[in-house]
């Protein structure tokens, strides 16, 4: 089995920080989102991955590599434009072969892995398997519904009136007919080949398409405040680790990770928290869920339900709550009269002040 792992969106619902990174390098616990999928991958057994990459191939590449450090051989597959998920299937061709596959959104996050969806596949006599989830609103994804004996009936794109709650995951595997499938389809009203057709198209040929609709967690980290859930998630299986600095005046309470040459000075952190190599945080509280990456300072200031980016700096401030703070961003407190607020926002930057 070969893996397709998608990483060509250019992130526009995470601006202004996909301005100068790849949505899919965010990172949550301070790895990037990618590698989680990449882990997965490889932890079921794969090998062979091909990336498609879009306009910020040059960053997922300087990231990744040749895929050797996570026990992966990787290529590399340029796609032109958005154009669907089916089209990045379609371009994939030569690389799949006929081998069976599976194709991972290099920006979702599946808890648990995929090794079990992946031995399903493989003892089921199915065209596919599609990963479904229950969510609030449907109407923003592939959408499934399934017959009173739980068959997959139909799959509709972004419906206007959603015929179940059950949103397709960013998870799929597929045998060699998905190929006839993407050629056979047109583009949808969005301009894109959609791999909800492309299935459909499946269904509607005799093929078998099975369902699995998934009990742990999922999430798509599209939007910054499911970024900043899917962190919260991931921190929660977080294990100890001090390899930095802690200084007597300090309290460590609950599972906290503090990388080598990071300092924590008469602070305290309550965890679940994750602090990157060569932190430093002095006179400070970091509470819960929170990821604090490379170089970054946080000095006099509270924070907490946040990520903050390599570099970021932190001082005077009360408080920051549930933000997402990107690369040497600063966020610092002035007691320059007149006492008013001074920004320096990038474009679709998002700010909300207390009442």
């Amino acid at each position: 089995m070969k893996a397709l792992v998608l990483s060509g969106g250019s992130g526009t619902r995470l601006r202004p920080i996909t301005f100068t990174s790849a949505k899919q390098l965010v990172p949550l616990a301070n790895k990037p989102i990618l590698f989680y999928g990449l882990e997965a991958i490889a932890d079921a057994g794969i090998t062979e991955v091909a990336i498609v990459v879009g306009e910020t191939h040059e960053a997922i590449r300087a990231a990744v590599g040749d895929g050797a450090a996570l026990g992966l051989k990787v290529t590399y597959l340029q796609q032109d434009a958005p154009r669907g998920l089916a089209h990045a299937v379609l371009i994939a061709r030569d690389f799949l072969g006929d081998d069976p596959f599976v194709m991972y959104l290099g920006d979702n996050l599946v808890m648990g892995g995929i090794t079990e969806f992946v031995t399903r596949f493989e003892d089921l006599t199915a065209s596919a398997l599609v990963l479904l989830t229950p969510v609030d609103e449907p109407q923003h994804f592939g959408v499934a519904e399934l017959d009173a004996d739980g068959n997959l009936v139909r799959l509709v794109e972004k419906p206007k009136d959603p015929p179940s709650n059950l949103a397709l995951v960013g998870v799929y595997l597929f045998d060699a007919s998905i190929h006839e499938a993407v050629r056979a389809i047109e583009p949808s009203w969005r301009d894109e080949l959609e791999i909800t057709d492309a299935i459909q198209w499946l269904l509607e040929h005799g093929h078998t398409v099975a369902p699995h609709v998934l009990t742990r967690p999922w999430i798509d980290t599209g939007k910054w405040q499911d970024l900043l859930e899917a962190n919260r998630i991931v921190l929660e299986a977080l294990a100890p680790n001090v390899e930095g600095t802690v200084d007597a005046e300090s309290r460590l309470v609950g599972r906290v990770s503090v990388g080598p040459g990071a300092e924590i000075i008469r602070s305290t952190i309550r965890g679940p928290v994750v602090i990157g190599p060569g932190a430093r945080i002095v006179d400070s509280y970091v509470g819960p869920f929170s990821s604090i990456d490379a170089d970054c300072e946080i000095v006099d200031s509270e924070i907490e339900n946040s990520v903050l980016l390599a570099g970021a700096q932190i001082t005077g401030v009360r408080r920051i709550d549930e933000s997402l703070i990107g690369r040497r961003a600063r966020v610092t407190r002035s007691d320059v009269t007149p006492r008013a607020l001074r920004l320096n926002l990038g474009d679709q930057s998002d700010v909300q002040l207390p009442g």
